[in-house]
């Protein structure tokens, strides 16, 4: 039986993967998209939806701006409404050092077109009288928001197949191989598949493949801490975040339209790759609540409905990989996104489609090749 062909085939289909997909049939080429459960099942579901801007790595933002515009027009560019809200993202300090960070960074990141308002506590409580009093000072970035993650990976996956993109659930990778001009990928579930260009955006499952190709990364599994309370009148716009070193300070919100708060923060719990699970720690959520009442104080009259978590790949450094292979011509990298690469996602998926398609690409990707793992013995 003869191999089914593509121009690209994509190993996952978390956000990344799927918004790759679409981008590419946007540029003409013909996608097969592998997911071994469900588009969108894993870190692309169960992380907490925040799309912001402030607060990342400086040389990541023209990527996260690129990205925010496209999560802007996303209805009319996919056809699907992913519930994003540009309510607004503020990151809070409890003490004057952490104030300071706050400052200095909406002085850095003006250079890369983010525009950030620093409120002290009196002006920020005034904006946002349901805040704590123990803040003194909040960064407001107005044009940030929240999405919602369980509709975004497979919106972009029903574009991508609506566009004419094969997309492949419940089907495993088993191998991935360079022969000639092409890969030849087996599938258990989709047979072999054979193109001239591979993307891995596997999540915390991609160094499996990568070693394969010389390229071994120190990725390691953990899981988000997330919990949702009962619902209550909407009143809280802005996603609401610490700035913080210490780990048990760093919690974070958002309040839905429909009601809820959702939450995460602290610090990470146990998650398997061979199990594909990932579990709450019931001691962090204990330790998660104090901190949220500390945040914002009405939140300690509600119910807690649930806590959940999923598997996400972190590296060494908090930075994801993108971009082609240092060492196999047509091989392309996406994953690894360390707890946030949600808001990046739309971004990515154009960006690597124009590198796929183009050989270059207008946004830099330089801090986030796979060879600066190479010294490492990764």
């Amino acid at each position: 039986m003869s191999a089914r062909a593509a121009d690209v085939i994509i190993v996952g289909g978390g956000i990344m993967g799927a918004a790759t997909a679409f981008f590419l049939t946007q540029r003409g080429r013909s996608v097969i998209l592998l997911e071994r459960d469900l588009v969108g099942m894993h870190a692309s579901a169960t992380n907490f939806g925040n799309v912001r801007r402030q607060g990342r790595f400086l040389p990541q933002l023209p990527l996260a701006n690129r990205s925010r515009e496209i999560w802007g027009k996303l209805p009319e560019l996919i056809g699907e409404d992913v519930e994003f809200l540009p309510s607004g993202h503020i990151r809070v300090a409890y003490r004057a050092e952490d104030a300071a960070g706050l400052e200095a960074y909406a002085r850095d990141a003006r250079a890369y077109d983010l525009e950030l308002e620093i409120l002290s506590g009196n002006a920020l409580r005034a904006r946002f009288p349901f805040l704590s009093t123990e803040l003194v000072a909040g960064s407001y970035a107005p044009l940030d928001g929240h999405a919602n993650p369980r509709l975004a990976a497979p919106a972009f996956a029903r574009a991508a197949r609506r566009a004419g993109a094969t997309i492949l659930e419940g089907t495993e990778v088993i191998s991935v191989e360079k022969a000639g001009e092409d890969f030849v990928v087996e599938a258990r579930g989709g047979g072999t598949l054979r193109a001239p260009v591979v993307q891995i955006s596997a999540g915390a499952w991609a160094n499996a493949l990568t070693a394969r190709f010389g390229e071994a990364v120190p990725l390691t599994p953990h899981g988000p801490q997330m919990g949702v309370t009962e619902p209550i009148s909407y009143r809280i716009e802005p996603v609401l975040g610490v700035k913080t070193d210490l780990t048990e300070e760093g919690v974070y919100l958002r309040q839905v339209k429909r009601g809820n708060i959702v939450f995460g923060g602290g610090g990470r719990g146990p998650a398997t790759l061979e199990t594909c699970r990932a579990k709450v720690d019931p001691a962090n959520t204990l330790r998660q609540l104090p901190q949220l009442r500390r945040l914002l104080p009405a939140i300690g009259r509600l119910h807690l409905l649930r806590t959940w978590s999923g598997v996400e790949g972190y590296l060494a450094d908090d930075l994801p990989v993108i971009g082609a292979s240092a060492k196999v011509a047509g091989l392309y990298y996406a994953f690894g996104f360390c707890g946030h690469g949600f808001q990046l996602g739309p971004g990515v998926g154009e960006v690597m489609a124009e590198l796929i398609v183009t050989g270059r690409t207008s946004t830099p990707l330089d801090p986030f090749g796979v060879s600066r793992f190479a010294q490492s013995g990764a």
